[in-house]
């Protein structure tokens, strides 16, 4: 006789306004207060910001000057990445204490895979409940969760009720909860879609089953369509995948002023590259192929890679890589560079480094100084330890260098 197999139980966790709230954490002095973590000015962006600040309509990804001109009063931080990813590895490690099959999103958020440990969706509500329990009590943090049979749904149940929220939302609620919601909720409708869509009176999830369904493949083509309509009858089978890995990484920054000066970009070349090489180190990855992207003032951007001759996750290598490419490949003719990053990508296991028979004495010291350099980040922060080069500019000059517009991702 066959077994039924075990109905899904999904949860996904999503940290309420992330950046913001650790901020808080630190100095309770800014509770209640409209915060928002980014950078002012005309080139800036919201990382984020408190739930204080949402009521004046500020949002993730909003132009800086738009959210000082609708939020006067808001007090504003650059934010502290170093800090936000100690606290999302604690919070990995209570998510990895319920369930191997843990799929990170981002800093914070994660899909967890309770089938076999939840009976039942009920039986996932309170496991759910006890995490945020943990995260509070631990952390002094808050998080929504929601808890689904399927990846889709429970990602739709942790956003219905942020923040602290906590929803289960079984099929026969489909109707109820998710049909009623903007059809910019399905996975793959963005704002192209979305404007198709409205055009055809579609702008409910509840109104996307009601149209015929060759009205809708005309409108958005046959795959979308059928992608869609599993969608908003709350299907998705998608696995929770906890060994998928970053593609690439990456560090980007947009500068508040255009850097024209050489030391000021070769600088900047430099700084992207060390903080590449430390997520590298931090992952256990190492990586070949280096990439650059630069953007000038009027908007002319260029990408350009190159592949090392062994993978690496030393700093020296890749700046190497990156200036051999801004040198030979970009050509700025007078313009300012408004946006430059340094990224690699073909990674593998830092265990894959091939062994040489013969090493190399300076880059052993190089590997001896990073790992020591790690050492002392992870315990006192990312600030503790700069290199010479990045700490001031030459003697001479008395400007400042051009201050960074935005540097971190976007969260809700």
């Amino acid at each position: 006789m066959n077994t039924p197999c075990a109905a899904r139980v999904i949860l996904h966790l999503d940290m309420d306004a992330f950046y913001a709230a650790v901020e808080v954490r630190e100095d309770p002095s800014l509770a209640g207060k409209p915060l928002i973590i980014g950078h002012r000015g005309r080139r800036g962006v919201v990382s984020t910001c408190s739930y204080e600040a949402r009521k004046f309509g500020v949002r993730s990804a909003m132009p800086s000057v738009t959210a000082e001109r609708i939020c006067p009063q808001a007090v504003w931080l650059p934010g502290r990445m170093d800090l936000y990813v100690r606290v999302s590895r604690e919070i990995r490690r209570m998510m990895e204490d319920i369930t191997p099959v843990v799929e990170p999103l981002s800093i914070d958020e994660a899909f967890l895979d309770l089938t076999g440990i939840a009976r039942d969706l009920e039986e996932g509500r309170g496991i759910a409940r006890r995490l945020k329990d943990r995260i509070r009590k631990e952390e002094r943090l808050t998080a929504s969760a929601g808890v689904a049979p399927n990846k889709f749904l429970a990602k739709v149940a942790s956003d219905l009720e942020k923040p602290d929220g906590l929803v289960v939302l079984p099929l026969e609620e489909v109707p109820a909860r998710l049909h009623p919601l903007p059809v910019e909720r399905l996975w793959g409708v963005g704002p192209r879609t979305a404007e198709h869509l409205h055009a055809a009176s579609v702008r409910t999830i509840g109104d996307l089953l009601k149209i015929p369904q060759a009205s809708l493949e005309r409108c958005v083509g046959t795959s979308a369509a059928g992608h869609l309509l599993s969608l908003a009858r709350g299907e998705d089978d998608r696995p929770v995948e906890p060994g998928r890995e970053a593609k690439s990484i990456s560090e980007e920054r947009t500068y508040g002023t255009d850097l024209t000066d050489p030391d000021d970009i070769d600088r900047a070349l430099l700084e992207r590259s060390d903080g590449v090489a430390r997520e590298l180190r931090r992952c256990g990855l190492v990586g070949r192929t280096v990439h650059i992207k630069v953007r000038t003032g009027d908007f002319t951007t260029w990408t350009r890679a190159r592949t090392l001759p062994e993978p690496t996750d030393l700093p020296e290598a890749i700046v190497a890589a990156a200036r051999g490419l801004f040198s030979e490949k970009i050509r700025l003719r007078g313009k300012g560079v408004r946006l430059l990053g340094v990224g690699i990508s073909a990674l593998s296991p830092e265990g894959y480094l091939p062994a040489k028979l013969f090493p190399d004495p300076a880059e052993e010291r190089a590997r001896r100084l990073a790992k020591a350099a790690d050492a002392v980040r992870d315990r006192f922060g990312e600030e503790a330890v700069k290199r010479a080069r990045l700490l001031g500019r030459p003697r001479g000059k008395k400007d400042k260098a051009p201050p960074e517009a935005s540097s971190l991702p976007t969260v809700d």
